[in-house]
């Protein structure tokens, strides 16, 4: 029993109300399957048990950092895809109490709502073409905190799975800098060898400032139809250079080369960072579309965090972007044991938790060692190495 309910109530009422669009409809739904509960109950109970799996969370990732999380095996010899993207959620925080003016006015809470940006993650395993493996689960994690935590979280779950003894390790993500600035932390933490890592840039993303340079151009409609399809063509092959060289022409010509200097800019960066190699991930069978965190972020974020007229508490937001992962994933009862673990074995604390400077780490160029075993009369103990 926790918070005077039996484990079974807990998980009932907050699956409920994770999987419906609103805590009124779990309600509803509850009282139909004759639960009858107050909604105040409906919504203790859903965050109290988003907020454990929150506290286990943390700590999972405090062993991990003391090295004692071991390495596992489910990665060996698959083909990974990693993939991040950014949400959008509207958070509210209490600005000002004000009293009224009699005596029996009650208390007036005043609140400021802020446009967040949940960071969201999703491991998965995928065939020889590059298509998710029929059968197999997804793993979908989350933060508001920050980019520096989200991706600690990759981290941590790449090393669960065994990400360093995987055969490819495929990196994908839209064109957000603070992705590409600190996957060679996430690179060097889980040990990856870079021969077995691809990094690529969303395909869409690619070709959508391949659309805005060339409108910057100017070119009669038919002609701007035929010069796209040229170039889409030409960066499905993998000839990202011959496309910048020909966008840089044609501005040359038109005298535009001021007007369409941000896209070009975007995908030259990517280019020189190896991104673009499109025709080198199709012939390996691997993915180039960012679909996946796309899908993740609609199901799991805007379907229920985001809305007209929603507004959450931080912590409540980010416990239920667990739960809501938790459910969509197929992984509900193995988080619900690891939240009634957490109860028992860490007791109640306080979930919020930062993470190191991942660009500057890098940029100083500190040597990031993965959890190494150490063998001890006949046991395998887990440690950082100093």
């Amino acid at each position: 029993m926790h918070g005077g309910q039996s484990a079974a109530l807990t998980g009932r009422v907050a699956r409920t109300a994770t999987l419906l669009p609103s805590f009124g409809l779990a309600r509803q739904e509850l009282d139909r399957d004759g639960v009858k509960l107050n909604i105040k109950v409906v919504h203790r109970s859903t965050h109290r048990l988003g907020e454990r799996l929150l506290i286990a969370r943390r700590c999972d990732l405090e062993r991990y950092r003391q090295g004692q999380v071991p390495a596992g095996t489910q990665a060996a010899g698959k083909r990974i895809v990693a993939q991040l993207d950014g949400g959008r959620v509207r958070l509210r925080k209490v600005s000002r109490k004000q009293r009224g003016k009699g005596k029996d006015k009650k208390q007036k809470r005043r609140y400021k709502g802020q446009w967040r940006e949940p960071k969201l993650l999703t491991i998965f395993e995928i065939d020889d073409n590059g298509q998710m493996v029929r059968q197999s689960r997804a793993r979908v994690d989350g933060t508001f905190a920050g980019p520096d935590e989200v991706m600690e979280l990759l981290a941590m779950h790449l090393h669960r799975l065994g990400a360093a003894q995987a055969e490819v390790v495929v990196f994908l993500a839209d064109g957000a800098p603070w992705i590409w600035e600190r996957l060679g932390w996430v690179v060097k933490r889980v040990g990856l060898d870079g021969n077995k890592v691809a990094y690529a840039l969303d395909w869409c993303h690619a070709l959508h400032h391949v659309g805005l340079a060339l409108a910057a151009v100017g070119l009669p409609e038919a002609e701007h139809r035929r010069v796209f399809k040229k170039l889409r063509k030409w960066l499905k092959k993998g000839e990202a250079a011959a496309v910048l060289n020909e966008l840089e022409r044609l501005g040359d010509k038109q005298g535009v080369l001021g007007a369409m200097a941000t896209p070009v800019a975007y995908l030259d960066k990517h280019l020189e960072a190896g991104h673009l190699d499109y025709d080198e991930m199709h012939r390996r069978g691997l993915p180039i579309g960012s679909g996946a965190i796309e899908s993740a972020i609609r199901r799991v974020v805007n379907q229920r965090l985001k809305g007209n007229g929603l507004m959450w508490c931080e912590g409540n937001a980010e416990g239920m972007l667990l739960l809501r992962a938790a459910a969509l994933t197929g992984r509900w009862d193995e988080e619900m044991q690891r939240a009634l673990q957490s109860a028992c074995e860490d007791g109640y604390r306080d979930w919020h938790w930062s993470s190191p400077d991942m660009p500057n780490q890098l940029n100083a160029e500190v040597d990031i060692k993965p959890p190494v075993p150490q063998v001890e009369a006949g046991q395998e103990h887990w440690r950082i190495p100093a």
